[in-house]
Order: C-alpha cells, then structure tokens, then sequence
C-alpha cells in the first residue's frame, strides 16, 4: 500500500509554536503535533523582541523530529505566523539585532506624530489597512524618527514568516498575505506602496519580490539536511499570515457567512474579489488584507481573548491557577451583561494589569465595576460578543450581504460560553470549529502546491469530512439587543 503524503506545518502563534504533521489519509487530513514549544516575547531593558534564534534551534528540532516519523511521505514543510513583524537582514543576509515584538512601546503615540507627513486618509487610500500604531508601517516610521542604524544598515525586509523561509530554502521574497499587513503594500497597484514608503523616508531598496500564496521556494538548504538527518523537502510559502491560513480551511458550505478567527486576537470580515477602500470602510477602521487565491479579506481586527489571557496569567502570577475551561465556568457563574469595555481601545493593547485597566475602563464610563474574578470575565466575554456585533453590522451594511452565518474558528472555537454569547448578541447562527485552522490551511496550500489535492474547494471539503463543528443558535434576543444599545452609547464617547 502506498504511504500516504505528509506536510509539516509551523505555526508560530502568540503563547506557543508548534509543528503539525498532516496526513492526507482515507480522504481526510490528520493532525499530528510532533513539537510544541513557547513563542512569548522577551523584554530585555524597555524593549520587547522576538526569541528569533530560540525559535529556529526549536523548529530545526521539530523537523527532525517529523522527518524520522514520516520518513519519505514528508513532503514539504510550511510556515506561518502573525502579521506586521519582521527582520532586517545586512548585504551579506546576516539578521541584523532581534526583530521587535510588535507590542514593543517604540511605536507608542507614533500616530499623532506623523501627521504632518500624511494624513491617516491618505495612507487609508494608497493602503486599505486599518490603522494601527502596531503596523509594520509604524514601526519602519519610528525607525526612521529615532536615526536606527539597523535600518540604515539594511538590504532586505522580511517578515518574520518570510525570514524562517530564507532560512530554510535559501530563498528571499515576500509572501503575498503577510505582506499585506503591513501596511506597506497598495493593494489597487498590486506592489508595494512605493509612494507612501518615500513619503515616510523608509528606504525602498529593501523590499523584494511579493509571491503569492502557494509558491514553491525550493529544497531545503542541504547543511539543515545534513544537520538534522533530513531528507531534502520543498519549502511552501504557504498562506503565511495565519490569519489567511486559518481562513482557507473554513468548511464552509455557502458563500455568504462571515468568519471570526479567535485567538489572542479576533479577525472577523469576509472574503471578497477586491479591495472596499472608502470613506464609509475608513470611518469603520476596516482592513483589507490579501486571502489565498487572490482574495481581499474585507475584516477588523479585534484585541480577543488577550484581555483574558493578559487576566489569567496575572491571577496565574498571584497563585490562581485557571484553565480556560475555569474562566468559561467562571464567566458562567456571575451575572450577565452587567459591564462591558471597549476591546479595540488601545489602553488593553500593552500586557500588564488588565484587570485594573478593565475596572478603570467601567469606572471612567460610569458602569457597575466588576469585582470579582467571575465579573472580570463575564464582563470581557459579554463585550468581545457584542463587539462581534458591531463589526457584523458594519460589515452587513457596507457589502449589502446579509451573512446570516459566522464560522468560528481557531482556539476560541472552543470556548462555548463565548460562542453563545455570540450567537445571542448577533442573532445569527454560529458554526464553531475547526480549532486547528491554522495549521489545516497551512496544510492545505501545501497540499495544493504540491499536486496532491487539486483546489481550495477541494481542500475545504476535505476539512469539513475531517472535523467535528458544533453549531449554537441565537437565543434571548431581546436583553442582548437592549445591552447592544448601550454598548454603542459606550463607544460613541
């Protein structure tokens, strides 16, 4: 019997890094974690970096690991991770310093300092990516501001997936939908926004070729063969924002639903043929971000479960423990729609003190101020879901689709109570799962590079044959429609 093929997944998300083995086997694809290991950022003086070199003796690891246990049937191996964050490497392709973490404060006020040079309208238009202080854009410009002799002395930009793939293969470009948060790209041209980047003196020598989402990089460099006891693979540059991986493994059985990525952040929006870049998707902060196959995710990015992840590893500090399952059975125990805040506020972005900022959020809007654990996290979850519902209608009303669906995947797929509350507080129904999206539409594109499945479609059938979904519907609508009212009021001040 044939040995059937297997692809290595690298998934780099905001707590932990893994590599997934997927087997396309018994027309279905199986997940198979062969190493997890911890992707936080480390602080070193004021500064927040990526563990980039930590990382890479981690995933060399990893790949002799999958190689002894798939042997021959691995074929290829594939990268993704967040948006935005990137590494600069010198004329020789040596990595200059530790790339900056995206939470870093070096882009701290960077907004209101730039004006003079482009208005946020202008760099909406040439862009159509939501402004954010965290975009690689920012961060270039606060290079520029501060004379950083790291970015004089670079020759090439690579996002951070982009750099892991160099490192493999050899080979230097930039993959199409991590490229597009960035907000360095135009998406009207199809290339990098060459006006904006002289506007803000970030040098454009530096940018390389864009490939799409699916492109063959080539073997594996021979010395990581020869180092890990590997055979030689192809190196995919997969879908490599894993937002866009997540996305292509949606099992999704019409086109008009709306998806929500839920992790550390929340993506929601929907997927289109081409960009919305107006005064109506400016004024709703919406982004335009590459998808696979050419496609335009019109979404908004959304602070998720970070405020409680940011809530739980402070309580962790302090001597209470809580799964994620506990924070559910929290959130269950204390009374509903009672406080809420606002999670695209930039006061929950940085880590540190969540639950004071929450309270002093409540307090400064003139809300009962939740006290104990159980209120802290009922208040997030009730406020992430009547966000959710903000941005559904935002985004209802600006594509004239009605999107009666949301799919819910990756790791907030898991969380039941939140799913719920989604449902309730949207009035549509939810279909929670698949959890491993990511790694399944990392999976999948390499599936697809390779020959061995023949389209997305195909990929995504075979992802809704692989995986158990749960669907909640909306219930008690007319609380969540009067806490909606005030939620608006909320964000209006």
């Amino acid at each position: 019997m044939k040995t059937p093929p297997a692809f290595l997944a690298f998934d780099l998300g905001a707590e932990s890094g893994r590599a997934v083995l997927g087997w396309l086997r018994n027309d279905r694809i199986e997940l198979q974690e062969i190493h997890r290991f911890p992707n936080g950022p480390v602080k070193l003086g004021d500064s927040l970096y990526w563990d980039v070199l930590r990382l890479w003796e981690e995933m060399k690891h990893a790949l002799g690991l999958a190689s002894k246990e798939a042997g021959d049937s691995l074929i290829s191996l594939g990268v993704d991770t967040w948006g935005v964050d990137f590494g600069l490497l010198d004329i020789n392709d040596n990595l200059i310093g530790n790339p900056f973490h995206y939470r870093d404060h070096r882009t701290d006020g960077i907004l209101d300092t730039i004006s003079n040079s482009m208005s946020r309208s202008e760099v909406y238009q040439q862009t159509g990516i939501q402004i954010m202080a965290i975009n690689s854009l920012y961060q270039l410009v606060s290079m520029v501001k501060a004379k950083s002799p790291q970015l004089a002395a670079a020759s090439t930009f690579l996002n951070m997936p982009d750099l892991f793939n160099f490192w493999f293969s050899g080979v230097k470009v930039s993959e199409y939908t991590v490229a597009t948060t960035t907000q360095c790209y135009n998406p009207t041209a199809g290339d990098w926004a060459w006006e904006l980047l002289n506007k803000f003196q970030i040098p454009t020598n530096i940018f390389g070729n864009i490939v799409a989402p699916g492109t063959v990089l080539g073997r594996i460099q021979p010395n990581i063969a020869d180092e890990i006891g590997s055979r030689t693979l192809d190196v995919i540059a997969v879908a490599s924002h894993d937002t866009q991986a997540a996305i292509a493994a949606i099992p999704a059985e019409t086109e008009n639903y709306i998806y929500l990525s839920s992790g550390t952040w929340s993506l929601m929006g929907i997927e289109l043929d081409r960009p919305v870049i107006t005064d109506v998707s400016q004024a709703y902060n919406l982004t335009n971000e590459g998808g696979y196959g050419g496609k335009v995710c019109l979404l908004k990015n959304i602070m998720g479960l970070w405020l409680l992840q940011e809530c739980r590893r402070e309580w962790a500090g302090k001597g209470q423990t809580y799964s994620y399952d506990d924070l559910t059975q929290l959130a269950a125990s204390a009374s509903p729609l009672k406080a809420f805040v606002d999670p695209t506020d930039p006061r929950f972005l940085m880590p540190g003190d969540m639950t004071v900022r929450i309270q002093a959020f409540c307090r400064a809007t003139k809300q009962t101020v939740p006290q104990t654990q159980a209120e802290v996290v009922r208040c997030i979850l009730d406020s992430l879901a009547l966000e959710y519902r903000h941005v559904v209608d935002q985004i209802s009303s600006l594509s004239g689709y009605s999107l009666p669906v949301i799919h819910i995947i990756g790791g907030g797929a898991r969380n039941e109570k939140l799913n719920q509350c989604t449902a309730n507080a949207t009035c549509r129904k939810v279909i929670a799962g698949p959890v491993e999206a990511t790694a399944l539409g990392n999976v999948l594109v390499q599936s697809i590079a390779t020959g061995q499945i023949s389209s997305l479609a195909e990929g995504r059938s075979l992802v809704s044959r692989s995986v158990e979904t749960r669907i909640f519907e909306p219930a008690d609508p007319d609380p969540w429609n009067q806490a909606y009212e005030r939620y608006k009021k909320l964000k209006d001040k």
